[in-house]
């Protein structure tokens, strides 16, 4: 475990309070994790789940994934269909 000195305003800690409350954490680190943790799944790139990438992998093998050179390539084969 990491242990930090912040400083943050009131308006910061008045949040930190809130979140705490509303989740039922035990203090405002877990605040800090909690909001830390949310901002990543909703924000950062997340990892592809492993089923997923194995659907990908299947598609790849039989075939159902076409690459085109430019988009006026991939244009005449969508208007042709």
């Amino acid at each position: 475990m990491v242990q930090n000195i912040i400083e943050i305003g009131e308006r910061e800690d008045r949040v930190l309070n809130i979140v705490k409350a509303k989740f039922g954490l035990k203090n405002k680190s877990e605040a800090v994790a909690f909001i830390a943790q949310t901002y990543e799944e909703s924000f950062l790139e997340p990892e592809l789940r492993p089923e997923y990438l194995e659907k990908l992998q299947k598609i790849r093998k039989e075939g159902h994934s076409e690459t085109f050179k430019s988009i006026e390539e991939l244009r005449r084969k969508i208007e042709k269909r």
